[in-house]
């Protein structure tokens, strides 16, 4: 990292965390600094890979499945494996862990039959690959902004408040056409660009696209996140785990993790371990007291796996060089 973060940038990313759209001219009112000074300060973090904002679809809002996998490899292979993973459309969070014997990463898919054709076609062709399960994601767990946690705390309830989107999410399934998908291949790679390309990717005006992702967003089918780089907010320890409770608890369990600032992800999954969870922290030291903790004290874990994330190949939909 070329330069530190200051708190102005805490709170700028966590403002993006809350709207990645927001115009920078309310974020700028919001925190009581110029419009020049959250522009330059947003180009910076995603010039240096410290922040940047994508728009993802949720898979249950459009009717999609996302998927989580495991692959066992021998580890002189993981990293070419991690690499045409993430090389992959609709990969995100491509991670190595345990030495470099296990890669871990989230597939979406637009049919339940899709991963087959993943794991048994598109993952390279090798011996060293172990093993590879596929877990069905069920529940994403958010905070109580019903944004994802934020490990950064820099804003107080009312700069939240005043910075959040109207939502109006309904069960209802959200088909997506082609253009749509055109839409959101250029949103994943940079949440917030202009209407005048995101009309010149569907063919429409800027005025339908204008509508079209209002629409998306309010009913909660496309959603705005923030890629980080937990490293370089001062998290070096990220570790993923995976927990077993009883299927009356998932729920409040979950909760419980979600408002844990401590925790970037936490989702209800398939499999015996029935909650995946990714907590990021200072340093060891500092995971450990966490776990032996906060997590020792939810009575619902009756089993956890921890592994540590010793390399990200692909950090959200954006790949790391």
């Amino acid at each position: 990292m070329s330069a530190e973060i200051d708190d102005i940038d805490r709170a700028l990313i966590h403002a993006l965390e809350v709207d990645g759209r927001a115009p920078f001219s309310k974020i700028a009112e919001v925190l009581g600094v110029s419009d020049q000074t959250i522009a330059r300060r947003y180009r910076r973090l995603r010039a240096e890979s410290i922040a940047t904002v994508v728009g993802q679809t949720a898979p249950w809002r459009v009717g999609q499945v996302r998927w989580y996998l495991r692959i066992r490899v021998e580890p002189s292979a993981a990293l070419a494996v991690a690499r045409a993973l993430a090389r992959r459309p609709r990969t995100y969070w491509v991670q190595m862990n345990s030495g470099g014997t296990e890669i871990t990463c989230v597939a979406q898919s637009t049919s339940p039959e899709e991963p087959d054709n993943l794991l048994l076609h598109q993952l390279p062709k090798t011996p060293r690959v172990i093993d590879v399960s596929a877990h069905s994601i069920l529940n994403v767990f958010l905070g109580d902004e019903a944004v994802y946690p934020s490990v950064l705390d820099a804003l107080t309830p009312d700069q939240v408040e005043a910075l959040l989107p109207p939502l109006s999410i309904t069960d209802e399934i959200v088909p997506l056409d082609e253009a749509d998908q055109r839409m959101l291949a250029v949103l994943e790679l940079d949440g917030r660009v202009g209407f005048a390309e995101l009309a010149k990717a569907t063919g429409w005006s800027e005025s339908s696209v204008r509508r079209r992702l209002d629409f998306l967003r309010e009913c909660g089918a496309v959603y705005f996140d923030v890629d980080i780089n937990s490293a370089a907010i001062g998290l070096t320890s990220e570790t993923q785990m995976w927990m077993s409770v009883a299927p009356s608890e998932i729920q409040r369990t979950g909760e419980i993790l979600a408002s844990h600032p401590e925790i970037v992800f936490v989702a209800a999954m398939t499999g015996t371990a029935n909650i995946g969870a990714t907590a990021c922290c200072r340093d060891v030291p500092t995971f450990y007291r966490y776990l032996t903790t906060k997590i020792a004290s939810l009575d619902a874990i009756r089993q956890i796996e921890t592994a540590p994330v010793i390399r990200t190949v692909k950090r959200g939909a954006t790949i790391v060089t």
